[in-house]
């Protein structure tokens, strides 16, 4: 089969993009000088200039605040290494790149890696896909899938792109991979990843898509076929481990969660604004502390909070709180309205697999993620850009046109994000 030559990166990406990094440290990061020459050489423009000027204000505020200079540079450094790759892959895709055979055989190598590493738990070298971790109030050493990556819950988030694509060829009926095959392949990682934050928003995500397609989803065979199945394996698993394992962890962890007990869920939601707010407040509630100073102007707020040791590594697990430490409430107003001004321009609804996208990712920033998280930024792109026009829609509700297919734009006319 002929390999398409971006393959290796998007390998690089999905599986290896942390291995044997420091933590934070990416390798398409250090491939950022490859992706600036590529994007100058394929649209013929400066692509880092416009972002430094959007940020401009910041930095000036944040200096005469005070930063520690060497964090706040190395952070920054690191932000804008990120906003290449994300304009190098948004340039990949407005080209006419069909990523449908690296979808594919992205979905392929994940589930034999994900059978070979299910001896790996039973083994004493489970950390080569595994991260043992404490996962609720009474669960400790929990063993969750994190293949190469860091945490269990970005290598989900890196599968959602994977999940929504065939999802949507499953409920349109032109999925090449038989059903059941196909639902496998997707569900396993998911279920040994164990992120019920990723879980969850996916399936509000489902949920609110059908609802707005009702009438013209419910009408596909495909479509009540798949929810028939889907509710009655659910309530069929459900019902094995109500009678046969009442005490199982994930209802543990449901019932941790629904009564505030779960440290995780509390520290990934409504405490991470809280503390996100406590620490801009001791500079600029308006523009925040400034990129990396988190760990130095921070550190004091969230160790005294979670009566966190020294040597635990400081950090907000959400990106809009994130974004609100660093930025301010202006800096988290404008992620807010640049993501609402781009789903209308980009009219997100009018396509099954971008709604999906935009409707996950939209909820899940505010329930965990960070700020450098290019596995989200790679679901926002993709659900700003009408890469599979074989997903668009018609809502009947309010009789919203499906814009004409893309058209390919030659390299020296296409404009950066």
């Amino acid at each position: 089969m002929k390999i398409n030559k971006y393959f290796p990166f998007a390998l690089l990406f999905f599986f290896f993009n942390t291995a044997g990094l420091p933590h934070g440290l990416l390798y398409t990061s250090i491939l950022t000088p490859f992706f600036y020459i590529w994007i100058v050489r394929r649209t013929g423009t400066e692509p880092v200039l416009p972002f430094l000027l959007i940020l401009t204000p910041y930095m000036i505020i944040h200096a005469v605040n005070g930063v520690d200079s060497k964090v706040y540079m190395v952070s920054l450094l690191n932000i804008i290494c990120i906003y290449i790759f994300c304009v190098a892959f948004y340039v990949y895709l407005r080209s006419g790149a069909r990523i449908e055979r690296i979808f594919s055989r992205l979905l392929y190598i994940n589930f034999f890696l994900c059978l070979v590493a299910i001896p790996f738990y039973f083994s004493s070298y489970s950390n080569l896909f595994w991260i043992e971790q404490v996962l609720t109030a009474g669960v400790k050493d929990f063993r969750r899938l994190n293949m190469f990556t860091y945490e269990a819950s970005y290598y989900a988030t890196l599968l959602v792109p994977l999940l929504f694509f065939y999802l949507s060829q499953i409920i349109l009926g032109i999925n090449k991979i038989p059903l059941w095959r196909l639902l496998v392949m997707l569900i396993v990682p998911f279920v040994l990843s164990f992120s019920l934050g990723v879980i969850s928003a996916i399936i509000v995500s489902l949920t609110t898509v059908y609802l707005f397609y009702h009438r013209t989803l419910t009408k596909k065979k495909q479509v009540l076929v798949f929810l028939t199945g889907g509710s009655l394996l659910l309530l069929g698993f459900t019902l094995v481990l109500i009678i046969f394992f009442p005490n199982n962890t994930l209802f543990l962890r449901i019932h941790n969660i629904s009564t505030g007990n779960d440290s995780s869920a509390r520290g990934r939601t409504f405490e991470a604004f809280f503390l996100a707010d406590m620490i801009n407040q001791l500079k600029s509630p308006l523009f925040g502390i400034g990129w990396g100073q988190v760990k130095i102007t921070g550190m004091t707020i969230i160790r005294n909070y979670y009566n966190y040791p020294e040597d635990y590594a400081i950090n907000i697990p959400n990106a809009s709180a994130e974004t609100l430490a660093i930025l301010g409430w202006s800096g988290l107003l404008l992620r807010i309205l640049l993501e609402i001004i781009l789903f209308f321009r980009t009219r997100v609804w009018t396509n099954y697999y971008r709604l999906f996208l935009f409707l996950f990712i939209f909820l899940y920033q505010f329930t965990g993620s960070f700020i450098t998280n290019v596995a989200e930024y790679v679901i926002w792109i993709l659900a700003f850009t009408n890469v599979f026009p074989q997903f668009d829609a018609i809502s009947g509700r309010f009789n919203i046109p499906v814009p004409p297919p893309r058209q390919t734009i030659p390299a020296r006319q296409m404009h950066t994000i």
